[in-house]
């Protein structure tokens, strides 16, 4: 792992990750040993739509969405966001494409204005000059690119539309207009979801990230288990059998990383070998998530979902929803009866369905 303050391809020093991105990991296991959640959420996820343009074979919207098509309107955005007064840290992101929401600079503008740390990942095929620009000048933080891949083939595999040259395109112009505008922010990143059906091109992924000048590229975890027919199943998982060859190629991608200056990581602050060769096996690993103690997931419909992860397992959709934050408001919702019995089954050895097999069911 090449740590925040090492050179970027663009040749600047990035910067060190504030406190506002994210919680630290000390505190996260601290907050999950009290079993408390806290007063009113400090993380959320705001599902601004929950459509897209992609046919990912790893998510599960393109084999069962499970709300009707959605948009949040600004209005219903400003009406939630009011009711987090403690809130840190925004994702603008859940099931869908958020760029496919016209109100979406205007939303992370609103949070900007009350000191919110803005981040969101897209598929970055509807990232226009226009939309560049935009977000530049709504104050976002950080932008993170799902690609996947270097090559157009597996690109077309795993995320399902021959959009590869298009969304390479776009994120190189984004690094230019971010120059042409003198901007620092957004961050801009790039993402790949780890499987035995791409990993191989991970190395490459970092040399397309110094060619273009993308200061980061993360390595994360695989959710399987929701549709036979996805590619998120089991046999596709890097952690177990696949062990040796994944280690080979993640010590490569990070040779490369550190010769090219780019940034290189695992999605939980640990690097990306340490994720896969350190994890030591514990009984009742979910015991340790803190989620639902400190973050609130809003779907498009104003569902509450414990987590972004639940979506993605094979639970019962019924058995992840805990309210409507639209109808019911904020407060409601998080001190209200279906949340607390979530919370009460997840710190016991018969956790929620969605629970059972998280840090388990995982492919790093």
């Amino acid at each position: 792992m090449h740590p925040a303050g090492s050179p970027s391809p663009t040749g600047r020093r990035l910067k060190p990750p504030t406190e506002q991105q994210s919680p630290s990991r000390e505190s996260i296991l601290d907050l999950a040993a009290t079993q408390t959640p806290l007063p009113s959420p400090i993380e959320a996820y705001f599902e601004v739509a929950n459509r897209c343009n992609s046919l990912c074979a790893t998510c599960p919207i393109t084999f069962s969405p499970h709300e009707a098509a959605k948009q949040l309107s600004l209005d219903e955005f400003k009406h939630l966001v009011a009711q987090f007064p403690n809130l840190r840290r925004a994702v603008m992101q859940g099931i869908g494409e958020p760029l496919l929401n016209r109100d979406l600079a205007p939303m992370i503008r609103h949070l900007r204005s009350r000191g919110v740390y803005v981040v969101f990942n897209t598929n970055a095929t509807l990232l226009t000059r226009r939309r560049q620009v935009e977000l530049i000048e709504s104050g976002l933080n950080e932008l993170r690119v799902s690609i996947d891949g270097s090559t157009p083939e597996t690109y077309l595999k795993v995320r399902g539309i021959p959009g590869f040259d298009r969304v390479v395109a776009n994120v190189a112009e984004m690094v230019r207009t971010k120059k042409q505008l003198n901007a620092e922010d957004p961050r801009l990143s790039f993402w790949v979801t780890g499987m035995r059906e791409n990993l191989e091109e991970l190395p490459d992924v970092v040399d397309l990230a110094a060619r273009i000048g993308v200061d980061e590229v993360y390595l994360q975890r695989m959710v399987f288990g929701f549709d036979a027919n996805a590619l998120a199943r089991q046999e596709q998982t890097i952690f177990k059998e696949y062990r040796d060859e994944a280690q080979a190629i993640i010590a490569e991608a990070d040779r490369r990383a550190g010769a090219r200056g780019v940034v290189f990581r695992g999605s939980d602050t640990l690097s990306p070998l340490e994720a896969i060769t350190d994890r030591a096996p514990g009984a009742e690993p979910w015991r340790a998530c803190s989620r639902p103690l400190r973050l609130a997931y809003v779907t498009a419909q104003g569902t509450a979902l414990p987590c972004c992860i639940a979506p993605f397992t094979d639970a019962p959709y019924a058995s992840i929803t805990l309210g409507n934050y639209l109808r019911d408001g904020v407060a409601t919702v998080w001190n209200g009866g279906a949340y607390t019995k979530f919370r009460e089954a997840l710190y016991s050895s018969e956790p929620p369905a969605c629970c059972r097999n998280c840090g388990l069911a995982w492919s790093l």
